[in-house]
């Protein structure tokens, strides 16, 4: 409903200049004395309806078309390691919550030190986390890659173990041990805020797994 009265919105000095053009037309072929007080109202009538006219129909350009949001394909579920002490599965379920609710996201993983730590939203098929390419750049730069239109890069198929029909990709890092992935379900939908606040979340996050584990390497004999 919000996005319909934007639209009408849009459209209504586009719908008023041409009302108001039709008018004055109808108006001046129906007089039958035309003064010349009336022609100077029309002059200044029609370049007002002209100008309502422009400004919708630039308005119309300026204003980027939302992509279209499609449904992830999967069974919706919430995965995650019974083996991390519980600190961690608070923070990791809190985060990826926020993550879910906020953001464009459908679906995301946790992949750290070589295993699925977390799989919320929906979720694919479960296959084994190998990575990739793409996933080997980000651990091995520190730098996040988005893919804004993930149908447009061949790299994709190295994502098999997300929904099939992820529109874009966040690929955050995890410091180097690890990423967070982020599947949305429209293309070019994640903002720079968004992108920002990602890859603070990634850095707690980051923190408390590195405690995590190095608490239970002590703990081990």
């Amino acid at each position: 409903m919000a996005s319909d009265s934007a639209v009408w919105l849009r459209r209504l000095p586009l719908i008023a200049g041409a009302i108001g053009g039709t008018l004055l037309m109808v108006n001046r072929a129906l007089t039958p004395e035309l003064l010349p007080t009336q022609s100077r109202s029309d002059a200044l009538g029609i370049l007002l309806s002209a100008l309502l006219i422009l400004s919708g129909l630039l308005w119309q350009r300026v204003q980027p078309v939302p992509p279209e949001m499609v449904v992830l394909e999967g069974e919706e579920g919430f995965e995650l390691d019974d083996q991390l002490p519980e600190a961690s599965r608070q923070e990791l379920a809190w985060a990826s919550k926020l993550l879910l609710t906020n953001t464009i996201t459908g679906s995301l993983l946790i992949w750290y030190d070589g295993q699925v730590l977390l799989r919320r939203g929906i979720l694919a098929p479960p296959v084994p986390v190998q990575p990739g390419p793409i996933v080997e750049r980000v651990l091995k730069t520190g730098k996040a890659v988005y893919l804004v239109d993930l149908k447009l890069y061949p790299g994709r198929i190295e994502f098999n173990y997300l929904p099939a029909n992820s529109q874009g990709l966040i690929c955050q890092p995890l410091g180097n041990r690890g990423v967070l992935l982020l599947a949305a379900r429209a293309p070019r939908s994640y903002t720079q805020q968004d992108e920002r606040w990602i890859a603070g979340i990634a850095d707690k996050l980051d923190q408390s797994l590195s405690r995590s584990a190095a608490a239970i390497a002590v703990e081990q004999p």
